[in-house]
């Protein structure tokens, strides 16, 4: 009778009851799939959140409500700049800056001579020329109109012009005070991209355009491009890595085996 309770109750031969043996989904190790999928999210991560990290630390948005930049920068498009504070601004570069003779507002315009230019508009192809030499530039719209004048940009000072040459008040309206120009300080970041409407999502490429001028030279994008890839790498990395999982156990449930 002892030993048939014994054999029922699972009792020790000491008299000791003796553990169920442990079964279930909690009983199986961690295997070589779950731990790479664990690094692969932890990757995603690191990817997605240091991409928008990045941008949120060297960008700012800014709206753009008027045709003065057009075609590169649309009415109502949402940019990113980088932050500046016009010391490293170039040649070329398309800024956002606040002038208080220009009113309260922000704008946003391209600089096509720095302090020390002698600038001139316009030869019979309606080119600028900066100390001298004709710039060809291919992002203005055909048919833009520069008008006739010629100044010399005071130092630290900057001359700025939109690529709607038609429309856009720029420093041709103020040549009575200044040349025109405003302070290199004045400007707060330099655009590099555009991020909506999604239809005009993308990074606004360097121009080459017053490169034979000499320094200083149109700025890029920066870090933009490659933080932007880096988050939405990041954030596929998470999604595909956590549906391997469910998938994989649906598949194994399918084939009558069983799921991990």
């Amino acid at each position: 009778m002892s030993r048939t309770a014994a054999r029922t109750t699972g009792a020790a031969p000491g008299g000791a009851a003796r553990s169920p043996a442990p079964t279930g989904p909690a009983a199986r190790p961690h295997g070589p799939g779950a731990v790479l999928q664990g690094v692969a999210i932890a990757i995603g991560l690191v990817l997605m959140v240091g991409g928008f990290a990045l941008i949120a630390v060297e960008y700012r948005p800014y709206r753009v409500p008027t045709d003065s930049m057009n075609p590169t920068i649309h009415p109502g498009d949402t940019v990113l700049a980088r932050k500046s504070d016009g010391a490293d601004v170039g040649r070329g570069d398309v800024v956002v800056f606040k002038d208080a003779a220009w009113g309260d507002s922000l704008l946003v315009k391209r600089v096509v001579a720095v302090g020390g230019d002698t600038l001139v508009c316009c030869d019979s192809r309606q080119r600028l020329a900066v100390d001298g030499v004709a710039v060809d530039e291919p992002y203005l719209p055909k048919g833009s109109v520069n008008g006739s004048f010629s100044v010399k940009v005071p130092t630290g000072r900057l001359f700025l012009m939109g690529d709607n040459r038609l429309t856009s008040l720029d420093s041709r309206e103020h040549l009575d005070r200044l040349s025109g120009t405003v302070p290199a300080s004045d400007v707060v970041g330099r655009v590099a991209g555009t991020v909506w409407p999604a239809s005009q999502l993308g990074v606004l490429d360097r121009t080459a355009a017053f490169d034979p001028v000499g320094a200083p030279r149109a700025a890029g994008p920066g870090p933009l491009a490659a933080a932007s890839y880096a988050s939405v790498a990041g954030a596929l990395l998470i999604l595909v890595t956590a549906a391997i999982g469910p998938i994989d156990g649906l598949l194994r449930r399918r084939r009558g085996g069983p799921a991990r």
